[in-house]
């Protein structure tokens, strides 16, 4: 066996598990097998029966919101199998950080990754959030829908039926990242050369439609490919 983005040994029981317990509940689940070391040998704990009240312990006083898990004693009462499923109610927190994993290792979600988080809990999408620009013009997306559909009316109840436009709210992210022009970034675009500290061209497009974004860097990448 081998440790996965899914799978974590520990060969003790330490509050580093919590970490864990933590990015599992925050993105896909995953097992930690407590009795078996680094390299995926079985050690076996001296007390499994304790072992399984200590792990629930520090599980209940640590991690906030309470996850969901369960706790299996395996391999002839040597080795307990903690599984932890992904949560609905993100992001569960361990001493007021969420975690996610990478790779095998797992780390702090940074600051833009943690909003993600709260907005999932909550069930809300970035893009379905009220843009912080109302006043949007969408002469690209209505040329567009034009050309590909062939869509002659263009008017508010279009933007609507996009689900880009609300009467409570008014405009969302969704129709911000569409509109003419925008508060959003875009994308940085890099021709190097023999190494990275060799640019041969480098182009920003920003604070317009993503449609337009998207033309211009498949531009700039048919230049060279």
């Amino acid at each position: 066996m081998r440790e996965t983005r899914i799978l974590e040994f520990k060969e003790t029981i330490t509050n580093t598990f919590l970490e864990t317990v933590s990015a599992f509940s925050n993105y896909d689940g995953g097992e930690i097998l407590f009795g078996v070391d680094d390299d995926g040998n079985i050690k076996g704990l001296s007390n499994v029966k304790q072992a399984c009240l200590d792990i629930e312990n520090k599980i209940n006083d640590n991690i906030s919101p309470q996850p969901n898990y369960t706790l299996e004693i395996q391999n002839s009462e040597q080795t307990i199998k903690l599984s932890v499923k992904s949560g609905l109610q993100k992001p569960y927190l361990y001493k007021s950080k969420a975690y996610k994993r990478n790779d095998t290792s797992t780390i702090e979600v940074d600051t833009l990754e943690f909003s993600r988080l709260v907005l999932e809990g909550k069930n809300i999408r970035f893009e379905e959030l009220p843009c912080k620009d109302q006043k949007l013009s969408f002469e690209i997306l209505q040329s567009k829908l034009k050309e590909k559909i062939q869509i002659e009316t263009f008017n508010r109840d279009t933007l609507k039926t996009l689900n880009l436009y609300d009467d409570v709210n008014g405009f969302n992210n969704a129709a911000g990242l569409l509109a003419d022009k925008n508060h959003f970034p875009g994308i940085d675009i890099v021709k190097f050369g023999e190494n990275i500290s060799i640019i041969q061209k480098r182009i920003t497009f920003e604070n317009t439609s993503v449609l337009d974004i998207y033309e211009k860097a498949l531009s700039v990448f048919r230049d060279y490919y």
